[in-house]
């Protein structure tokens, strides 16, 4: 055990911790990449397109030291965004240390700052690492100025690197093995291992990756998992190096996977933990809880024949995946479809994407919504659906988050103006340098998802940075708004927005309508109403026939009689009339002002 490291690598989005991840890997001789394709850890073609980590990944590395010991070092890689914080939190638990990188040329963001609070809470030994120092910008004195004023760490051991170069790998690992501690653990103690991450094999069943704090496992045993209180027996162990590799067992310190023939990946629940079902420990590992979808929309097939390759689709996603769910749902504008879930907007654009692309599906989107508290006389409860939202209620109470935004003190203004405009309550305004400020707004969910992060990045040139944490529900005046196509509803359009800005919203909305719905042979009604009082309307002129073109004369009353039967013939048409929406009108929703 006192050879063994468990650590990871915590960094903003594109700070280079994939591309570190690689050097470390080469340089321990786990892997020969010899120019070929990097981010090995990284194996979804989106991870490497978006430069993000989505799923957790561990891998462990064999390493000489200066001091002629081998030491055994577990990196447990985690994702680098905000929806996956909970997966983030989980993975820390199973370190003693962390790899802090932080760009030479942008410094300190707002997710460094979080992931970095989060490592503190868990007791980390934290390194920090200034990548990217090959970059003619870089500026690696400031950084290490900005991580000892905002993170309130010491930078005096800062290691220099060039992930892309491999300048300073060795330093880094020397410092692993130096700097972090080795892992505490009782042999003699009943089984205690934590799950920190899981996938589905087609052969194997459920994979389980996991950390082992307390005790032995072995094939063969008897293991229980505390959450669910399943009991499974033990197939196989391993090892990642970063190809699995059985071994015969784990103990307290180490981390590996177990394959113990779980065929519901909604079983192994990230965080929870594993014990011998003959000698079970008395209490968890600390930490677990339950995780929720934040962010709901509706999926649905643009042809309808698709409906069951959607659903077949949606439950292969889930074997790797149990943090999202589904479940079916029908539209009168789109027919039938998935009510979906999830951790946040980026894990809705992954999912979606995923979809379309490893299942050549062509979906429609709804626009997303979260979770509302509704209190009335049935009790108290929650929906996800804006047409679920019932006409008489006591209270209801929406979601809000804890913002943190770090901007360059020129942009400051206009992002001030911008939190105000969603409705946001300012806690905190600090300089955490000369010329960069850090703002913590309380601002509801709902205020979030519609184009906040792109409003942010535009007004600040694509300076700012920012991260957020749910906070509780909190009491608000929300109303449904309903669109109205020709008088019929289309419950796929309706939203829940704040009474204040209920008008401006539903105005701006019909008059995007009008802008991408095509010209029917009848007139096109729109309006947006709330209840039975519409607010706002607006009309897409029929197209026209010249019905007058071959009279050349004669009397009046004849182009009359012509443009009354074209009159007539109108109206029947627009009762027996169906207007088709296609994709951008859902769309456009999300992007009025």
């Amino acid at each position: 055990m006192k050879k063994i490291r468990n650590f990871s690598i915590i960094a903003h989005i594109d700070h280079g911790k994939s591309t570190l991840a690689d050097r470390l890997l080469e340089f321990t001789d786990a892997v020969n990449l010899g120019g070929k394709m990097g981010q090995i850890l990284d194996s979804m073609d989106l991870e490497r397109e978006r430069g993000i980590t989505i799923k957790a990944h561990a891998v462990r590395l064999n390493y000489k030291s200066e001091d002629g010991q081998t030491y055994i070092l577990n990196l447990i890689d985690t994702p680098g965004h905000v929806d996956f914080s909970y997966e983030v939190s989980r993975s820390l638990a199973c370190c003693e240390g962390s790899l802090l990188v932080v760009d030479a040329t942008q410094g300190v963001e707002a997710q460094t700052v979080a992931n970095a609070y989060l490592a503190i809470e868990h007791n980390h030994e934290i390194i920090p690492v200034i990548n990217k120092i090959d970059l003619p910008q870089a500026d690696p004195d400031k950084v290490k100025k900005q991580i000892e004023d905002i993170l309130g760490i010491s930078s005096s051991e800062a290691i220099l690197a060039s992930a892309k170069e491999g300048t300073g790998t060795k330093e880094i690992l020397e410092a692993v093995v130096k700097r972090i501690p080795p892992p505490k653990g009782d042999l003699q103690s009943p089984l205690r291992a934590m799950i920190f991450d899981s996938w589905f094999d087609n052969y194997l069943g459920v994979i389980v990756l996991v950390r082992v704090f307390d005790g032995i496992i072995k094939p063969g045993m008897r293991i229980k998992l505390f959450a669910t209180g399943k009991e499974y027996e033990v197939q196989r162990l391993g090892i990642l190096t970063p190809f699995p590799k059985d071994i015969e067992k784990l103990e307290a310190g180490e981390v590996g996977f177990i394959i113990a023939g779980i065929k519901n990946i909604a079983d192994t629940k990230i965080g929870d933990t594993i014990t011998l079902a003959e000698n079970p420990a008395k209490t968890p590992l600390a930490g677990f809880r339950e995780v929720k979808p934040m962010v709901f929309c509706g999926l649905y097939p643009t042809e309808t024949h698709q409906y069951e390759e959607l659903k077949t689709a949606l439950e292969k996603l889930r074997l790797n995946d149990s943090s999202f769910f589904f479940e079916p749902e029908t539209s009168a504008a789109l027919g039938f479809g998935f009510r979906c879930g999830f951790l946040g907007l980026l894990h809705m654009e992954i999912i979606k994407e995923r979809l379309e692309r490893e299942f050549n599906l062509s979906l429609i989107s709804t626009a997303p919504t979260v979770r509302y508290k509704i209190v009335d006389k049935k009790g108290e409860y929650l929906i996800d659906n804006p047409s679920k939202m019932p006409k008489i209620y006591e209270k209801i109470e929406e979601p809000f988050m804890k913002v943190s935004i770090i901007v360059p003190e020129q942009f400051v203004g206009e992002i001030l103006k911008l939190c105000q405009e969603k409705r946001g309550i300012q806690k905190e305004f600090s300089y955490i340098t000369k010329d960069r400020i850090l703002l913590i707004y309380e601002m509801p969910l709902n205020e979030i998802l519609w184009d906040f992060y792109d409003k942010l990045k535009s007004l600040s040139k694509g300076y700012a940075s920012m991260d957020y944490e749910f906070i509780g529900y909190r009491p608000s005046e929300l109303v449904r708004l309903d669109i109205l196509i020709n008088g019929e509803q289309v419950d796929a359009l309706s939203i829940i927005v704040h009474k204040d800005k209920a008008y401006y919203k539903g105005r701006a909305i019909a008059q995007k309508l009008r802008t991408v719905i095509p010209r029917q042979l009848f007139e096109v009604v729109i309006q947006a109403a709330i209840g039975g009082k519409i607010i706002a309307r607006e009309s897409i002129a029929p197209l026209k026939k010249n019905v007058l073109a071959k009279c050349y004369g004669g009397d009046v009353t004849r182009k009359k009689k012509l443009l009354e039967k074209q009159k007539e013939g109108k109206k029947r048409m627009k009762q027996i009339g169906r207007v088709e929406i296609p994709q951008e009108a859902f769309l456009s929703v999300l992007k009025v002002e």
